[in-house]
């Protein structure tokens, strides 16, 4: 009995039978319309002529937030280039876990999968264009980031350092955000922590160089040479990636591209939470009976460990940041500390636990759970109430240690615009967390003279929660009282509770009775 074993096509003919099932699949359907390229554009240049190009002409007649003082950069630029690079690594792999580059239509992977190609030879291409893609994007979003922010490309002297420690930070979100899909989880931990170490040296080392003179070319040259260090292994695992993990990846992506279309994005994120598990049993005490509202929701926060995890680190790294913005003397780069850090918050807030999925259940489905309220925002909201304050308050304290003492007279109004950023904050996450179904009235034109502006209300009610954080932040800078701008964060929220309980159905005349019955 004789055998045959494959032979490898060679690399010509792989890549010509890879275009031809490309070409075929893109006749089926898969080739974007003029239509639908159309509209994209059509959004973009409405954002670009109502938004970019005001803000890039203010930025041209003024004074950058964040000046770069001298001809070379500052000694602590290097740190916070430094960081900068490690956030970006990180997350790229991260975001290359849960939707990497290799990541195509399921027809198409399918249809490769079922031949005797190797996977190299039709993942390789798809992976250079897409990372091609992908650090193009991110050198022009630091760039123009840098632009605006801070007088870095003003003058010959910050400009050519300035783009190279760009181009070497996207260059290593590239390569990070494919090593984060085709490599264990093992080699990631490895990558991250080598990132983090190499971050503290080069940090530790440009402190010590007169002025920061070299540490901007060294914060320029290490991630450049940690991206052609990670880059070839990344490609070389390729042959080797688990197609069946790769397929469930597309599949699960390719449906949450059908929800964010179809306007339900909040149903398409839903495709990425984890389940939670383990912990089932800690939920009742030993007499049978239901532990007490706060504990209840810590253990349900447990059982999604990674979620936890991350409310862990955002809310008090979002704390610090308030408070060391509203500590400040007001206006200029205070306010942006205030508006990111706020936004931390609300970010930490969504992943402190379940119990909002919960309460929005129950809120929409009266026939099933009953009509009655009883304790049900007690239990619900108790949990993400208070992790959400402390966790915030907790960053608050630790700059607030290291500043005191604060500016004469700021002590008690920082402690008013940190309390009413959280109120605010707790209010924008419950609009958020109550939303359904796409409304119908949203799709209808809204013309103008600039043309039909009904997908800037799509988008702004994709994103309604952020929008109310930072249009609240920004009003709550503009009050000149602290007590002024606490009370106007407390009337942002109850209007965002009114309008989260529009959304499920219960804001009509009979739910103050039914609140008096519960």
């Amino acid at each position: 009995m004789t055998t045959t074993r494959p032979v490898a096509p060679p690399a010509s003919e792989a890549r010509a039978r890879v275009q031809a099932v490309t070409q075929r699949h893109a006749r089926r359907g898969g080739r974007a319309t003029v239509r639908g390229r159309a509209y994209p554009a059509y959004l973009v240049a409405l954002f670009t002529v109502f938004y970019l190009v005001p803000v890039v002409h203010a930025r041209s007649t003024s004074p950058a937030p964040f000046s770069v003082s001298s001809a070379h950069f500052p000694a602590g630029a290097a740190t916070l280039v430094c960081g900068l690079a490690v956030a970006v690594c990180w997350g790229g792999q991260v975001v290359g876990r849960f939707w990497g580059p290799l990541v195509v239509q399921p027809f198409l992977l399918h249809v490769l999968m079922s031949t005797d190609l190797s996977p190299a030879h039709y993942l390789g291409t798809i992976a250079r264009r897409r990372l091609a893609y992908a650090g193009t994007v991110t050198l022009l979003a630091l760039c123009s980031a840098a632009y605006l922010a801070t007088d870095l490309f003003d003058r010959p002297g910050t400009a050519l350092p300035g783009l190279a420690v760009t181009a070497g930070i996207s260059a290593v979100a590239a390569a990070a955000w494919l090593w984060g899909q085709v490599r264990p989880v093992r080699d990631n931990f490895l990558l991250a922590g080598a990132v983090g170490a190499s971050a503290l040296v080069v940090a530790a080392i440009s402190g010590t160089a007169p002025d920061g003179r070299y540490g901007h070319w060294l914060a320029a040259l290490v991630p450049a040479l940690l991206a052609a260090a990670v880059g070839p292994p990344a490609f070389r695992a390729l042959p080797s990636i688990d197609l069946a993990r790769l397929a469930r990846e597309s599949a699960r992506a390719s449906q949450a591209r059908d929800y964010a279309w179809t306007g339900t994005l909040h149903h398409a994120l839903d495709l990425y939470r984890p389940q939670p598990r383990g912990f089932t049993s800690a939920l009742v005490r030993t007499d049978g009976s239901l532990r007490g509202y706060l504990a209840q929701g810590a253990v349900r926060a447990l059982r999604t460990p990674g979620r936890a995890a991350a409310a862990a680190v955002l809310l008090p790294v979002g704390g610090a940041s308030s408070t060391h913005g509203v500590a400040g003397s007001g206006g200029g780069p205070e306010w942006w500390w205030w508006a990111a850090g706020s936004v931390a918050v609300y970010l930490g807030s969504g992943w402190v636990g379940e119990t909002w999925r919960g309460l929005r259940d129950e809120l929409t489905m009266a026939p099933l759970f009953g009509e009655r309220w009883g304790g049900l925002p007690a239990r619900a909201l108790t949990w993400p109430v208070v992790a959400v304050t402390a966790g915030t308050f907790l960053g608050g304290a630790l700059v607030a240690l290291f500043r005191w003492p604060l500016p004469a007279g700021r002590a008690g109004s920082t402690v008013l615009l940190v309390a009413g950023s959280v109120v605010l904050v707790l209010g924008a996450r419950f609009l958020r967390e109550m939303k359904l179904q796409l409304p119908l009235e949203l799709l209808l034109p809204v013309i103008t003279p600039f043309g039909d502006l009904s997908g800037l209300r799509v988008v702004a009610w994709q994103f309604d929660g952020i929008i109310v954080v930072l249009t609240g932040v920004a009003l709550m800078n503009a009050v000149p009282s602290a007590t002024g701008a606490a009370a106007l964060a407390v009337c942002l929220a109850a209007a965002c509770v009114g309008a989260g309980l529009r959304r499920t159905g219960w804001a009509h005349r009979g739910l103050l009775s039914r609140l008096r019955r519960g």
